[in-house]
């Protein structure tokens, strides 16, 4: 029998595409609790089922091939923006490769308008035709109507036309941010891209003796397998450890480790990466979310997608990203210890309603230059494991701020950092950060 967490899954499963759904109603319609409800859709979300959508709310989405992910379809946008669809259904599946916002004259449109794009125009019905014809789909802002005949078309030619109640602008920006979100969420390394497939696994199932695994040991000179029942399930894992001093008759269910951390194919390589080293595994089971094994992820599968990653170009903008921008190398200062220091200036964006640096964004650039400076003695792999930060003074709007580094420690497994702010030669905050390395074994 599935599982109260499996049974909302389902259900989400069987909504209609661009369903609205909340933990309220699924908690009220299922007779289930909100913490259950909450927990299933963070999962259906995790696994491309519903998408949550700045002032729309969480809508049920067709699940997208993760090489799809770059792109959005014209029935997205229509979600997006909260819109109607006047006409033009058969082509709302479609994907749009740009928009072209249609503030300009008829005949300056060819140079701008192709096959796939999207004319975010008003009430101007020859540029909505012209649109049409030249295989484009419409956007009408500010809630106006448009004529049967231009309808007519958008069947014909199966582009939609789209209809919303806010101006150009603000669904001009809407649909940047949209497709923006999709391009960091492609760059995005998952376990399910990595991770070895069953048929290269080795295991063991749970009647198996500490002979067999001593035999699979000395086969593949690895020393962790994952346990499994008969169908297929994980139930544990066995490694060298358990196995020391025990006879050889002695079963897996007896000796192995029960409710193993686990790895599931949605789940980043960077969040999976920070459990390996928080706990020191080497390898983990890839489950399913019934816990069916599917296969392994090890420590040199994430070590390899991280030195990929790295070499990838950076097309989303993220919050990390602009921090990084405005780091400044100061190369013709050094400190008393040797180490370069870096500058950063406090923009309106990064401030809070006091007008003060906020506090998350302070913590982001005393980590970006904790990492700057570890790759300086080729530590390129590091992992925040642990910042306490001190905030002694208000960092004001504009301000220029320093950031001074001293290490004290930097090793094969871990690093420390100190780590100190000033604003005009005084201290303003001031940090210990240590960090886990992520390296070969």
């Amino acid at each position: 029998m599935a599982t109260k967490h499996e049974q909302i899954i389902q259900y989400i499963e069987s909504m209609p595409v661009g369903e609205k759904l909340s933990v309220r109603t699924i908690a009220k319609n299922m007779g289930m609790s909100e913490g259950t409800a909450y927990r299933a859709i963070k999962e259906a979300e995790n696994n491309g089922l519903v998408s949550t959508i700045e002032r729309v709310g969480t809508i049920r989405i067709e699940r997208k091939n993760k090489g799809n992910i770059e792109t959005l379809s014209f029935g997205q946008i229509s979600n997006i923006i909260e819109g109607d669809i006047l006409g033009g259904r058969k082509g709302l599946d479609k994907t749009l490769s740009k928009f072209i916002i249609g503030a300009m004259q008829k005949d300056a449109i060819d140079r701008y308008i192709s096959p796939g794009s999207l004319m975010i125009v008003g009430n101007r019905n020859d540029i909505q035709r012209y649109a049409l014809e030249n295989g484009a789909a419409v956007l009408i802002t500010g809630g106006f109507e448009t004529d049967d005949e231009i309808l007519k078309l958008a069947d014909k030619v199966e582009m939609p036309i789209l209809r919303t109640t806010y101006d150009t602008f603000t669904v001009a920006t809407m649909i940047n941010r949209a497709m923006t979100d999709q391009l960091i969420k492609k760059e995005i390394m998952l376990v399910g891209d990595i991770y070895t497939r069953l048929e290269e696994t080795r295991y063991l199932k749970i009647d198996d003796t500490i002979l067999d695994y001593r035999k699979l040991n000395a086969e593949s000179k690895h020393s962790r397998f994952p346990v499994v029942n008969h169908n297929m399930r994980l139930v544990g894992v066995i490694t060298a450890k358990d196995t020391l001093g025990k006879a050889d008759s002695i079963t897996m269910e007896r000796v192995m480790t029960k409710d193993p951390i686990i790895a599931k194919e949605h789940m980043s390589v960077a969040s999976i990466a920070h459990r390996m080293i928080w706990d020191g595994y080497e390898v983990m089971p890839v489950v399913r979310d019934n816990l069916q094994l599917l296969g392994i992820i090890s420590r040199q599968d994430v070590m390899k997608a991280m030195q990929l990653a790295q070499r990838q170009p950076q097309v989303g903008n993220t919050i990390e990203d602009q921090i990084l921008e405005g780091l400044e190398l100061v190369h013709s200062s050094v400190d008393e210890k040797g180490m370069p220091y870096y500058q950063f200036q406090v923009t309106p964006q990064m401030t809070n309603n006091l007008g003060t640096v906020s506090f998350g964004v302070l913590c982001e650039v005393i980590s970006s230059v904790g990492k700057k400076v570890l790759f300086q003695f080729q530590k390129r792999n590091a992992v925040i494991e642990q910042m306490d930060v001190h905030h002694f003074k208000m960092i004001q709007i504009d301000s220029i701020i320093e950031i001074r580094t001293s290490v004290f420690e930097v090793g094969r497994r871990s690093s420390k950092l100190d780590v100190e702010v000033y604003l005009e030669n005084s201290i303003v905050a001031k940090a210990i950060v240590v960090c886990q390395m992520m390296e070969r074994t």
